[in-house]
């Protein structure tokens, strides 16, 4: 897309943004608020700030059409999927910009990753529609008991639909996120209510909105917007919501746990992450140092899987951290419409001071500053310069909490197994790395780390496997037939022979 095709397809701050209820498309009960472009800080749209009757209304609509929708056929299903991500594609001209303004990504981001991966997602699932959801179990000969006469017992395990989803999308990746959420929960037949991240929920309502033009029914997709926390209370805990899929920070997971756990319902919940990269002495470093530097300041660090805690044998320490160094340097910070632009801003002033006062953190528990470390001379903006925390041990905050930002600190160690210690020892653990030139060391590391997710010498990701995380990272898995095994219940169904 040119700039001039970007312009001619800006967001326009006055078009009126409403919700998705069983069908209907009802203002805010309550107004709207602004959503701001992190860039600019000027107004992209107007959301819908939804009441939390609205919300019980949402829940309602999916759970009276959940019964028609979960038995239809799916081939159907995969159709309505495949209509989905045509739209998706069809319209790119005119999410790209909208999700770009928002969410405040360089337009390489947007353009290769916040739409198109959606469309992709929605295809995935069309074909998951049609995975087999009954897997035949061996006949059992079973004796009479004083419950029932003996014989050849037979028995399927089928995987049914859980319901009403309610899936609540992570900020970062709003359109992205959202899509592998609802593709898999209307593949297996749910009903689902989106509930986008606050700061950038238009690009959702459009995909909603899409949705519907595809085909499905009233009360099948619905769409709650609010800035304010009451009305996700209400989806997390109605009484007509079987299961809640959520993205988004540990502490939120955290409540969410509470308040729908006392309810029982299912949950998949994917967290924060503080990607631990073991570099040893044997590590191809320009791979290491490459891939580091790749997602260092890939969307401004907001990245739930990126190596943010290196951990580097000192063999290579010097090396590594000279080479990183050199890296910020051609990690330009900037305008995100502009074609050089490698790290735009943050989602917002606050983040943007929460990013910042880690830093300062780490400067002031021992660690040396060795990139970055002060705000870009930018006259708007939320911008956060590409920072490396060198001489880092693995008891500072920065080391220790999620920052969601591009910074990276790098710990020393003598030798693998202290790699690997320092690893685990987090309360996360989504997504960590191994670097080394022994794929038998790196396979070890790999079983012994308490992550859900392991990188041998890549970051690279394959999308048809499990993906999740170990300990304050998250509960539940998702990813390629996985994500259908998520928005699944399993049954079993037996008979006498």
């Amino acid at each position: 897309m040119t700039s001039d095709q970007h312009a001619a397809n800006a967001p326009n701050p006055d078009h009126e943004w409403k919700l998705i209820i069983g069908g209907e498309r009802p203002a805010g009960g309550v107004g709207t608020y602004d959503v701001i472009n992190p860039a600019t800080e000027e107004v992209v749209g107007r959301a819908p700030e939804a009441t939390t009757a609205q919300a019980a209304d949402a829940a309602a609509a999916a759970a009276e059409a959940f019964d028609a929708w979960s038995r239809t056929t799916p081939e159907h299903r995969c159709e309505l999927l495949n209509r989905a991500a045509e739209l998706l594609d069809a319209h790119a001209d005119e999410l790209v910009p909208l999700v770009q303004a928002e969410t405040g990504a360089t337009m390489r981001v947007a353009k290769s990753m916040q739409v198109p991966q959606a469309a992709a997602r929605f295809r995935r699932y069309a074909e998951g529609a049609k995975e087999p959801t009954v897997t035949p179990l061996r006949p059992q000969t079973v004796p009479a008991t004083a419950l029932a006469p003996g014989g050849v017992i037979s028995a399927i395990a089928n995987r049914a639909p859980v319901g009403v989803v309610t899936a609540i999308s992570s900020y970062n990746f709003p359109v992205v996120n959202m899509a592998g959420k609802v593709a898999p929960a209307l593949a297996m037949g749910n009903t689902v209510i989106m509930k986008p991240a606050p700061q950038d929920p238009l690009g959702v309502i459009r995909m909603a909105e899409l949705l519907v033009e595809a085909g499905f029914p009233p009360g099948v997709v619905n769409c709650v917007v609010s800035e304010d926390v009451a009305p996700s209370e209400v989806l997390t805990t109605h009484d007509a919501v079987d299961m809640v899929s959520f993205t988004g920070s540990t502490a939120v997971g955290q409540r969410i746990a509470e308040v729908a756990g006392s309810r029982m319902k299912r949950l998949l919940l994917e967290l924060g992450g503080k990607g631990a990269c073991v570099v040893l002495d044997d590590a191809d470093l320009k791979a290491a140092i490459g891939g580091i530097g790749s997602v260092w300041g890939f969307h401004s660090g907001q990245i739930c899987t990126s190596p943010t805690r290196v951990i580097a044998q000192r063999g290579i320490y010097d090396q590594l951290v000279a080479g990183l160094t050199k890296t910020a340097a051609y990690m330009p910070v900037g305008d995100p419409l502009e074609r050089g632009t490698v790290v735009g801003p943050v989602i917002s002033a606050a983040h943007r001071e929460r990013v910042e006062g880690y830093v300062e953190m780490g400067r002031s528990e021992g660690a040396t500053i060795a990139a970055g470390g002060e705000r870009p001379d930018m006259e708007r903006g939320f911008y956060v310069a590409p920072t490396l925390l060198a001489d880092a041990t693995n008891d500072m905050t920065p080391v220790r909490e999620e920052i969601f930002g591009p910074v990276v600190a790098v710990v020393p160690v003598d030798d693998a197994e202290e790699a690997l210690a320092v690893a685990n020892d987090s309360d996360f653990g989504l997504y960590s790395y191994v670097f080394t030139g022994d794929t038998g060391v790196a396979m070890d590391m790999a079983k012994r780390m308490r992550s859900g997710n392991v990188g041998l010498n890549t970051l690279q990701r394959n999308h048809d496997a499990p993906f999740g995380g170990f300990k304050q990272s998250g509960v539940g898995r998702d990813g390629g037939s996985y994500g259908l095994d998520a928005y699944g219940e399993l049954q079993s169904i037996v008979w006498s022979s």
